[in-house]
């Protein structure tokens, strides 16, 4: 599932690059998805929707497994 997890990150990190941050797979455990925001991304106070409404939502979608997902 880490697998899958990574590559439906690598289709989302283009769009968080363009804004000037990133985001780093740190786990995946019982379908909590565990990743850590970076550069712009990280002191944004926007971070949280980007978290649920972008990354969550699209891993969701891709991966059904998928329950959650959280900053570390």
């Amino acid at each position: 599932m880490k697998e899958k997890v990574e590559e439906a990150i690598n289709k989302i990190r283009p769009m968080l690059q363009a804004d000037g941050g990133d985001v780093e797979l740190i786990s995946v455990e019982n379908g909590i998805v565990k990743v850590r925001l970076q550069g712009a991304c990280a002191g944004c106070p926007m971070s949280q929707m980007t978290l649920k409404n972008g990354i969550e939502r699209v891993l969701k979608q891709q991966i059904p497994e998928v329950k959650a997902v959280e900053s570390a």
